[in-house]
């Protein structure tokens, strides 16, 4: 029997592309390799959105040798065909080499990619992907939108405002004034669509208010200012599934309140940046499995992650970041993430799941979903265009 082909596309014209790289090869294409069940196909978007494919790219070393664009100027871009599914097309002509995909497993990380627009062309190619589908993946990356639709379902958010550049660059002062009046200090500024922590600012005093919103609609068109949490203690919950979440173990990032987990943190300085004893080194920096927490507040903080993802329609996987008040007993959704960095995988390792069970069980939960929307009914037959005879 053939084993499915399954295209794992990573990379992209975003601020994450070089985490993409990681998580692409790392924590999913060698996983998959290891099942011994799948034909993996890297696919490769390079920073001007072009598109290739070799086997050469399941190398992080060719990502961090300087060699990469030498290489990828010998080859051609890839093109796709939606032709009853999705098939890549490398070459031209005669000695074209057409590659039918069975299941897409993207891993890319920020715009172009986990905003939903990569979900949006493999919706229209009929194909199963691992994932969040594009309503969820675009509500997810948006914090504005994801705190709505949370507030509406009855989960806790902090105060807030939000506003896109343009509003924001026609009355700054008044903006300002609306933060100074109903705000708290201090406060984050952040990019609505960014993940990775990056353009996020944490302001104390409205002195240095204005510039990090510059900072911030820097990399965005749209903004949020959000009140910090008193007593915090950040957690979060990576969750797979698709009708039935499952919930790994709830996690602890160990930082100091004034160290919040920027990218810098996460990814350039091993997670050392404020870490205390305890923790154990993960895909991004130090952290306690399972998070320090009182019994009652763990429970309480993991029925908010499920909640919240039953609230967004969220599938496949995704991770939810919280805010907790330790003091109050009381926890605030942050933001999703429905494409977590790594996978989360040495959580799900923690829990119990191996990396390689857990792409296999993402796989499953795809073709699960593209199976369940296939029986649906998407068109009928009318008359109506023989009225136009």
């Amino acid at each position: 029997m053939k084993k499915p082909t399954v295209a794992v596309i990573f990379g992209s014209r975003s601020t994450e592309h070089d985490v993409s790289v990681v998580t692409a090869i790392g924590s999913v294409i060698r996983p998959l390799e290891l099942a011994g069940s799948f034909d993996v196909v890297p696919v490769y978007i390079a920073k001007d959105g072009r598109w290739y494919s070799d086997p050469q790219l399941k190398d992080i070393t060719l990502f961090s040798n300087g060699k990469l664009q030498t290489f990828l100027a010998k080859q051609p871009p890839l093109s796709i065909s939606f032709d009853n599914g999705l098939t890549l097309i490398k070459g031209t002509g005669l000695r074209a080499q057409k590659i039918k995909i069975d299941v897409a497993f993207p891993a890319t990380h920020g715009t172009h990619g986990e905003d939903g627009e990569l979900m949006g062309v493999l919706e229209m190619a009929n194909v199963p992907y691992v994932g969040c589908d594009v309503p969820a993946s675009v509500i997810a990356m948006d914090k504005v939108l994801a705190k709505i639709v949370a507030q509406a379902n009855g989960i806790a958010i902090t105060k807030f405002y939000a506003f896109a550049k343009n509003e924001y660059e026609a009355s700054p002062e008044s903006w300002h004034e609306k933060v100074n009046q109903d705000l708290r200090y201090p406060v984050f500024v952040k990019p609505a669509h960014l993940g990775s922590s990056i353009g996020i600012t944490r302001v104390k005093t409205k002195n240095d208010l204005a510039n990090a919103i510059e900072v911030a609609l820097h990399y965005d068109t749209k903004a949020l200012v959000e009140e910090a949490v008193e007593n915090l203690t950040e957690v979060t919950l990576p969750i797979i599934g698709n009708d039935e979440p499952l919930p790994a173990l709830l996690e602890q990032p160990l930082t100091h309140a004034e160290d919040f987990f920027d990218f810098d943190t996460k990814y350039m300085r091993g997670g050392k940046k404020g870490s205390q004893g305890g923790g154990k080194q993960g895909a991004q920096g130090y952290s306690k499995i399972p998070a320090d927490l009182p019994e009652k507040l763990a429970t309480q903080a993991i029925s908010v992650g499920v909640q919240t993802y039953r609230a967004l329609g969220l599938g496949g996987t995704a991770r939810v970041d919280m805010l907790v008040d330790t003091k109050a007993g009381k926890v605030y959704l942050n933001e999703i993430n429905p494409m977590p960095g790594s996978l989360y995988a040495h959580n799900w390792q923690q829990a119990g799941i191996s990396n390689v069970e857990l792409v296999t069980r993402l796989i499953t939960l795809a073709q699960e979903r593209h199976a369940a929307r296939s029986s649906l009914t998407t068109s009928f037959q009318t008359n109506y265009l023989q009225q136009f005879k």
